[in-house]
C-alpha cells in the first residue's frame, strides 16, 4: 500500500507539473523569446537581413506526398524570394534531401535557373554544412546562412566550426506559430527538440 501511496502521489506531481508547464507555454511568451534567443538578436524578421553575393539555404522537412510544399520549407523559400528581390545575391546554394519544393516554388516566382547551386544528398544539419563547403568553393563573396529562427543557432555554429564564415539571416517559422496561442505547445515541442540536438552536437564537438 504505501508503494501504491508514493507511485500515485509521484503520478499526481508528474500531472501538476504538466498542467502547470501547459499553461505557461499557452498563457505567456515564452516559447517566443526561446526562439528569439535561438534566432539571434535582429533576426527575428525581414527588415534589416544582411545582404550578400551567396546565399545559402537550408531545406527543411521533407516536402507532402503529391508535391506540397512543408510548412518550414515554405517559409525559408518564402524568404529566399525576398532575399533575391532585394539582397544582391548572385547564387543560391539549397542544401538538403527535403525535397524540391523550394527550388520549384523559387523556380514558378521568377528566378532563373542558373542562379542555383542544388545538393540533395545531406540529411542533416552537420551533412548540409560538410556538403556546402564542398559547393561553395569556387563561389566568391559574402555568404549568408538562411535557416528557420528555431534552426539558426545550431546551424549558424555548425558552419563555422567546418570553417565557413556567414551573416544569419534567420526566417520567422516556430515565432509564427506563437502568435497564435493553439499552436503554441506545438511551437514548445519543436524548441525542446531543438535543444535536445543542441546538446547532442555540442557532446559530439560539432558546434
Amino acid at each position: 500500500m504505501r508503494t501504491l501511496r508514493k507511485a500515485g502521489r509521484a503520478f499526481y506531481r508528474l500531472l501538476a507539473v504538466i498542467g502547470l508547464t501547459t499553461v505557461l507555454v499557452i498563457s505567456t511568451p515564452v516559447v517566443s523569446w526561446w526562439v528569439r534567443a535561438y534566432s539571434g538578436p535582429g533576426n527575428s524578421d525581414s527588415s534589416g537581413q544582411p545582404k550578400g553575393d551567396v546565399l545559402i539555404l537550408l531545406s527543411a522537412a521533407a516536402d507532402e506526398q503529391y508535391g506540397g510544399i512543408s510548412y518550414s520549407s515554405y517559409w525559408r523559400a518564402r524568404q529566399a524570394l525576398f532575399a533575391w528581390q532585394t539582397g544582391g545575391f548572385r547564387k543560391i546554394v539549397i542544401c538538403g534531401s527535403g525535397g524540391p519544393g523550394i527550388f520549384n516554388f523559387l523556380i514558378a516566382d521568377g528566378v532563373p535557373r542558373e542562379v542555383f547551386v542544388t545538393e540533395r544528398g545531406s540529411a542533416s544539419t552537420r551533412e548540409n554544412a560538410i556538403e556546402t563547403a564542398r559547393l561553395i568553393q569556387t563561389l566568391p563573396g559574402k555568404k549568408v546562412l538562411l535557416t528557420s529562427d528555431f534552426h539558426m543557432y545550431r546551424a549558424l555554429r555548425v558552419f563555422r566550426k567546418l570553417g565557413i564564415e556567414a551573416a544569419p539571416m534567420a526566417v520567422p517559422d516556430v515565432l509564427h506559430s506563437t502568435e497564435h496561442w493553439y499552436e503554441r505547445f506545438s511551437a514548445f515541442e519543436t524548441m525542446a527538440t531543438e535543444t535536445v540536438k543542441i546538446v547532442y552536437y555540442a557532446v559530439r564537438g560539432w558546434i
